[in-house]
């Protein structure tokens, strides 16, 4: 292997850990043998030294693949690949994968590509999708030192250097369910977001203090894991309750958080919507289903699946990036008992 923009070959490796190429490669593939205590060794080595062993992808990147691959970024961070209620993902990637075989392609679901376990294999495809990454995204450093075209839904909140994106307008969004709870009688309005430091929790949060700047409010900002589901909302619940000005009103963006702090305010006898409303930020069968049902955003994942896809097809055949990184993905708000007076 040669070096390519500066990044650590195997043979920097091998030479650090004192041992031959091929003792390397058998210990980051599993194969040979190869004792674990070299094997944990070589391992250590290769994650200090951010070497990632790319052979079957760099053999193949001069080539068309017919694939696309597609990272779901916030899973990386959930306890689940399969979270408990949430339907978005799983929408997005059938949606994805469809739309996928309708121009030509197949499509590969990954976790992080830039965890040491993960096998070469996982770079061979023609291009990438990737959802709501974090602040400095680690897999698009990866992408670009790689040379691998990608489409990232939603940006990278650190870097304004690239425009292969797509993105709602979460501000808008934002003000839409802002403005609805004050015109229902909402005096004072919270808002709870997640830990991920990506475009939606830091644009929400930001136009939520604008807004509140315009109204004369003091905001209210409450952040909670995403891990956390419904019993992250009953904390909310409990620090809702613990205020001394309470809000009368809230913006959760993750339906889990939503129907959890929905849960606990009813147990402390505050009901919604008589004495408090709600909208949570993200659609999922725990909004659809609590009493009574919440009123959320469907982020219509299918039909941002369809426009990642078509874009990146197109980045692919050398069409001209879109000036609208729009693409119509803006969301449906969906107005249910919890906000409505």
């Amino acid at each position: 292997m040669s070096t390519r923009n500066g990044r650590t070959t195997i043979r920097d490796v091998a030479r650090e850990a004192g041992v031959s190429v091929t003792t390397v490669s058998h210990a980051l593939n599993g194969k040979g043998i190869v004792a674990d205590a070299t094997r944990d060794r070589i391992a250590e080595i290769a994650r200090r030294m951010h070497y990632r062993p790319h052979a079957v992808a760099s053999g193949l990147r001069n080539n068309r693949l017919g694939v696309l691959a597609l990272v779901l970024r916030p899973l990386d961070t959930l306890e689940s690949f399969l979270p408990d209620g949430v339907d978005y993902f799983v929408r997005f990637a059938g949606a994805a994968s469809l739309s996928a075989l309708e121009h030509g392609y197949g499509l590969m679901l990954l976790s992080d590509p830039t965890l040491p376990e993960t096998p070469s294999v996982s770079l061979a495809a023609d291009g990438f999708i990737i959802t709501e990454p974090i602040e400095n995204d680690p897999v698009i450093d990866l992408l670009l030192a790689e040379e691998i075209p990608f489409l990232t839904v939603g940006r990278d909140p650190a870097r304004g250097d690239y425009s292969s994106f797509i993105e709602p307008d979460t501000a808008h969004t934002t003000t839409e369910v802002l403005d609805h709870l004050a015109d229902n009688g909402a005096r004072k309005v919270a808002i709870a977001v997640g830990t991920d430091r990506n475009h939606w929790n830091i644009l929400t949060e930001k136009r939520y203090r604008e807004w509140c700047m315009e109204r004369k409010q003091e905001p209210v900002v409450l952040v909670q894991q995403e891990t956390s589901g419904t019993a992250g909302g009953r904390i909310l619940g409990e620090q809702i309750l613990a205020m001394e000005d309470r809000p009368d009103a809230a913006y959760c963006l993750t339906g889990r958080h939503a129907a959890g702090l929905q849960a606990r305010l009813a147990e402390a006898g505050i009901s919604t919507p008589g004495d408090f409303l709600l909208v949570a930020g993200s659609d999922s069968e725990q909004t659809r289903n609590s009493t009574p049902p919440i009123t959320a955003i469907d982020l219509l994942p299918e039909s941002t699946a369809r426009a990642a896809i078509a874009t990146l097809v197109e980045q692919l055949g050398g069409t001209p990036k879109r000036d609208d990184h729009g693409t119509g993905i803006d969301g449906r708000f969906i107005i249910r008992e919890s906000s409505r007076r």
